[in-house]
């Protein structure tokens, strides 16, 4: 009696966890030990908070202030609303799926978070790479900078930017050509219930970099407008 109760417990513990347990084409579910869930889910939102924080700081402090209104700060903001979007919208659902390894909020919101995530992160790195140009000019032509960078240039820029952002990311997930070509190896090896694999690998490593870098790069700006208010209070 004893050696059928453990042959009976064996084969649970050796059942894989399904996330949707009545689906025939649900995709497995690994699960964390409370402990490493708490610690994971604690790590996940500070890091949301700080991004959230440390941009929505950014974007007051150019509003706020009538001398950081320049062409080079309207860069600036329009790079910490990217990453704030990306704090406050993205980061969450990602959460959610890293930590419980399923995806429980429908294929449309899979697709709408993909496309948010692609596009805000394509407009953070196109952000940064204007912000490059921005100084290449005031640094090798500061004769020509002010004549070239105005703040007219730099709103097109910022247009253009996010416009080519969302275009690519609603346009490839919604089209599906982040999987043109392999359509049916993905739909019949990788699609499952409970799976949110629209982005590929190397797009998450960009986005995780981006990600980071951004976070110290407002923490360096936050820096530098307080230093530059402590100038304007005591001159």
């Amino acid at each position: 009696m004893e050696m059928r109760i453990n042959i009976s417990q064996t084969e649970i513990w050796k059942k894989p966890f399904l996330c949707y347990e009545f689906s025939n084409g649900s995709c497995q579910k690994f699960v964390y030990p409370l402990e490493t869930r708490i610690l994971l889910y604690i790590l996940f939102s500070v890091s949301s908070i700080v991004t959230i924080i440390g941009n929505l700081l950014v974007i007051i402090t150019v509003i706020h202030f009538k001398q950081l209104r320049t062409p080079t700060n309207y860069l600036i903001l329009s790079l910490a609303v990217a990453d704030l979007l990306v704090g406050g919208v993205v980061m969450p659902p990602s959460m959610l799926r890293s930590i419980e390894t399923c995806w429980y909020l429908g294929d449309l919101f899979c697709k709408i978070h993909s496309s948010l995530d692609v596009t805000l992160s394509t407009t953070s790195i196109l952000n940064l790479c204007i912000i490059s140009l921005d100084r290449y000019y005031a640094i090798c032509h500061p004769f020509q900078y002010h004549s070239k960078m105005t703040s007219l240039a730099t709103l097109v820029m910022i247009i253009i930017c996010w416009s080519v952002s969302a275009t690519l990311g609603f346009g490839m997930i919604f089209m599906e050509l982040n999987i043109l070509g392999v359509e049916d190896f993905y739909y019949e090896n990788i699609k499952c219930d409970g799976g949110c694999t629209l982005t590929n690998v190397i797009m998450k490593q960009i986005i995780c970099k981006c990600i980071f870098f951004n976070v110290l790069f407002s923490v360096w700006y936050i820096l530098h407008c307080i230093y530059l208010c402590i100038l304007c209070a005591i001159s």
